[in-house]
């Protein structure tokens, strides 16, 4: 895990500001050399506990060439570094450094020294170091309470006037806790200069009505802007009435944002100049950079001056909040203000959003086009949202993500208060390679995208309409506490196809309680039906119908009415629906077949109801709010401390490989069996035989009768390609299978796995699939031969948490009939869960995993065994996913 490139990375202190942090070499001593020269004398004594050393040996000791021993990082903040952090391995301890700290004195108290720290525990985790010790004297507060807040665990020993440090390097849940948390404040702190910006300039706004500049000026009038507004034209003195300058330099103060509307061989001067006025952050709407020398200028321009940018391609950022105003974008008509926040990749699906919004009645709190996203991105906004008051739903739209492992974090904390909803970009796993394990066969982008949706807690749909379907069911009314649901209808017709909708989205068309019935019987006329679904016939009026419904959700067996119903001369059942909305605490859908939108908002006296004019986007918006509210009730899980494992042996082995074959392949059985067992997966050991007589000394060693399997790399898939015989009760028998094996496969056949066969069982699959950007995909579901046909599988990426495991092994279509209750002979779900976790673990610290199959994994009333398996590693060079670094 390398912290920094050459060029280093961007990353964000506690007040929001920009720094660029980056390893130190001999080109960096005179700058290291200054940099202690501005000490004060009290930093000085508390950095070298008296005099200062020498500091032509210091700065030359820090910036000498990186080694095996030693690193150094320096934080830089406008071009000058404030703040360096080294490392000396020691020399009886190859796992353990020295590490020191200095920031100037200008700079501390802004995070500086804990962000140095970060980057340097995640360079030492790359070079396999494990702890770094520092000596402190006792009245160094500060550097103490660096250490203290990094969250890494830690020790201080010693008495008198000098404390030793020893600080461990293992990122535990409580480190990646205090690392999220600071980079949500220095995210939001970096974040108000483009949405809660004191003043804006808009750069090319044109004069000519249509222009992009134009329009955006006009928006941010017609919002009524807050703050200070300016425009840059060198033709023109104003337009719109708002007062223009020649350029950004000639501006008579610094504005927080600026709004780039120019061409696009414009755009990197015009960020340059914003960039060297000190202005904080940037929209670059102008779009053609991508793809082109133009692009990398703009980030290069936005990395040396510490910037912000959205876009660039995008159509800009609203907030409107009535303290702020802020529409900076070329939307036609100003923008509903509302409780949704938004953050698009497409302008458009921005602009489609805004405008269903509008028509429901609902509006955006906040709207980020990220555009190209060269900077700003999703998981910027999902930290935003977590402390914005106005904000009640989180709407992303994203073809791409940057960092999927920091935004399963980010996103998961968010859920957990707020519904987060995303809409899939359409795509195809057509092109999904022909994969040579069935688990990676299985690990298409759409079913990792979606593990990662699921385990976070996202709300995920395919279309707008979908995503406006659930925005309305979210936004008026509570979560339901399960999803048992009774539909009440005053036409038969609609009642059954909601029933059938809610089957078809998961939830539990309730029966009702006999005291339930015999309510709604004494209300009804005797040709009404009062079974779920409800028909209450179309001769009762509209007060009948509403009491029923109060019936139904007095019901402690009902979670959620679904209640459609069609006006007669006796009334509308629906308007009386809407009467109670102000008073439910169980969440009512209405439905009113026929309605021209096909989703409004039904308003009563003080409240309102989503009304639909189809019972299936009903069912199924309630269908995807009930799984939301159930992730929500379950506990958040816990990565659990696992026995028994041997990781430094594992790891050993891993790395022979590699030195052997540094290209990578698939690993011979016993290597496989050995990496099983050093984390305590339950594998089926087997004997290597060259030929018959090895196999039949294997058959006599195991005593009972055995399989055989051919090694061969023609035969991965070893059943399909006829490469398994099985109980082979005698030497006969085993020797007319080594015979049969050698006729199949010829010269390809390199051995056989000789091994007993185990009681009969369950045949499960448990596999990892791993992505350098998502991390390792876990897969589970029925197993064997006919894997690939029943293809019942459930995916999660790793780390797993103990709710992680348990969910997955119930999320099978099977899974009722192989663990539930009913089950005729119910398996053992914790001995499954057990090895999910261990696989899980397995590939989250052997990142050089690729695939990895266990197939069959054999389960019984008694326990569970990996009879075949196969890994195949290849050389990862991952990245710390948790490291604070800004994209671009």
């Amino acid at each position: 895990m390398t912290a920094t490139d050459e060029r280093g990375v961007r990353a964000l202190l506690a007040d929001g500001r920009v720094v660029a942090v980056r390893e130190l070499g001999p080109a960096d001593e005179a700058e290291v050399l200054d940099l202690h020269a501005r000490l004060s004398e009290r930093d000085q004594y508390l950095r070298f506990f008296g005099p200062m050393a020498p500091l032509g040996s210091v700065a030359r000791q820090i910036a000498r060439a990186r080694d095996d021993g030693h690193a150094a990082l320096g934080a830089y903040l406008g071009g000058v570094l404030i703040g360096v952090a080294n490392y000396e391995v020691l020399g009886d301890d190859p796992n353990t450094a020295e590490v020191a700290l200095v920031v100037d004195g200008a700079a501390q108290a802004h995070g500086v020294g804990t962000l140095l720290l970060e980057h340097l525990a995640s360079l030492g985790r790359s070079r396999g170091l494990r702890r770094f010790v520092a000596d402190v004297l006792a009245e160094n507060h500060r550097m103490m309470k660096v250490f203290v807040d990094a969250g890494l665990a830690y020790r201080s020993t010693g008495g008198g006037p000098e404390r030793q440090v020893m600080i461990s390097l293992a990122p535990d849940e409580t480190y990646l806790e205090a690392v999220g948390e600071r980079e949500r404040v220095a995210d939001v702190a970096s974040l108000a200069a483009v949405l809660r910006p004191g003043s804006v300039v808009v750069v090319g706004a044109g004069r000519r009505a249509g222009s992009v500049g134009n329009a955006v000026l006009r928006n941010l009038l017609g919002a009524g802007f807050a703050g200070a507004l300016t425009a840059v034209n060198p033709h023109a003195d104003e337009v719109a009435g708002v007062r223009c300058w020649p350029s950004v330099a000639e501006l008579p103060e610094v504005p927080d944002l600026a709004v780039v509307c120019v061409p696009a061989a414009a755009v990197p001067d015009a960020v340059e100049q914003c960039g060297q006025r000190g202005i904080r952050a940037a929209v670059v709407i102008s779009a053609g950079l991508s793809g082109s020398e133009l692009g990398p200028a703009v980030l290069d321009a936005v990395r040396r001056h510490g910037m912000r940018l959205v876009g660039p391609n995008c159509v800009g950022v609203v907030n409107t909040d009535p303290s702020v105003r802020l529409d900076a974008t070329f939307a036609r008509g100003a923008a509903p203000a509302g409780r949704v926040g938004v953050v698009t990749q497409s302008g458009g699906v921005g602009i489609a959003l805004m405008e269903s919004l509008r028509q429901l009645g609902l509006g955006v709190s906040t709207l980020v086009s990220t555009g190209d996203k060269y900077d700003v991105s999703g998981n910027d906004l999902l930290l935003w949202w977590r402390q914005d008051t106005r904000t009640d739903i989180a709407v992303l739209y994203l073809e791409s993500f940057g960092n999927p492992r920091k935004f399963s974090r980010v996103a998961r904390a968010l859920a957990r208060t707020k519904p987060v909803l995303a809409v899939r970009p359409a795509g195809s796993d057509v092109a999904q390679r022909a994969a040579a394990s069935h688990t990676a066969a299985t690990a298409t982008p759409a079913v990792t995208r979606d593990a990662l949706f699921e385990q976070a807690g996202v709300i995920a749909v395919d279309t707008v309409g979908e995503l406006i379907d659930t925005i309305a069911a979210l936004s008026w009314q509570p979560l339901p506490a399960g999803n048992r649901v009774a539909v009440l209808s005053n036409a038969g017709g609609s009642g059954v196809l909601a029933a059938d909708a809610c089957v078809h989205n998961g939830l539990i068309v309730t029966e009702l309680a006999p005291a339930t019935t015999a309510a709604l019987r004494a209300l009804l006329p005797a040709q009404a039906s009062v079974t779920n679904p409800v028909d209450t016939t179309a001769t009762v009026d509209a007060p009948t119908f509403a009491a029923c419904l109060r019936v139904l959700l007095a019901a402690d067996e009902v979670d959620a009415v679904i209640a459609a119903g069609v006006p007669t001369a006796l009334g509308d059942p629906v308007t009386a629906v809407a009467t109670l909305a102000g008073s439910l605490e169980k969440p009512v859908l209405a439905v009113r077949p026929g309605q021209l939108a096909s989703v409004t908002g039904l308003a009563a006296t003080s409240a309102t109801i989503a009304c639909y004019a189809d019972p299936a986007p009903a069912a199924a918006a309630l269908g995807r709010v009930a799984r939301y509210a159930g992730w929500r009730r379950e506990p958040a899980g816990h990565v659990p401390d696992l026995t028994g494992l041997a990781v430094p042996g594992a790891t050993g082995l891993v790395h022979t490989h590699l030195s052997a074959l540094p290209a990578g392949g698939w690993l011979e059985p016993l290597e496989v069996t050995a990496l099983l067992e050093s984390f305590g997966i339950p594998v089926l050991r087997p004997i290597i035989a060259d030929d018959g007589d090895g196999a039949v000394a294997a058959w006599r060693w195991f005593g009972a009768p055995v399989a055989i399997k051919a090694i061969a790399d023609t035969a991965l898939h070893k059943s399909a390609a006829g490469g398994v015989l099985l109980n082979l009760a005698d030497e006969t028998e085993v020797r007319a299978a080594v015979d049969t094996l050698a006729q199949r496969f010829g010269a390809a056949l390199r051995g056989m796995q000789v091994q007993p066969m185990v009681p009969a069982g369950r045949e499960l699959i448990v596999g990892v699939s791993s992505d350098e950007l998502f991390g390792p995909l876990v897969v589970f579901g029925l197993g064997g031969t006919d894997t690939d046909l029943i293809a019942d599988r459930t995916a999660r990426l790793a780390p797993l948490t103990d709710t992680d495991a348990q969910r997955m092994v119930h999320s099978l279509r099977s899974s009722p009939a192989l663990f539930g209750p009913n089950a005729k002979n119910p398996l053992p779900t914790h001995d499954i869960s057990d090895v999910l976790l261990r696989v899980g673990r397995l590939a989250e610290l052997l990142p050089e995993i690729a695939e990895l199959d266990l197939n069959p994994l054999v389960v019984t009333e008694t326990g569970c065994v990996a009879v075949d398996a196969r890994i195949r590693i290849e050389p990862r060079h991952p990245t710390d996913p948790f490291l604070r670094r800004l994209r671009g």
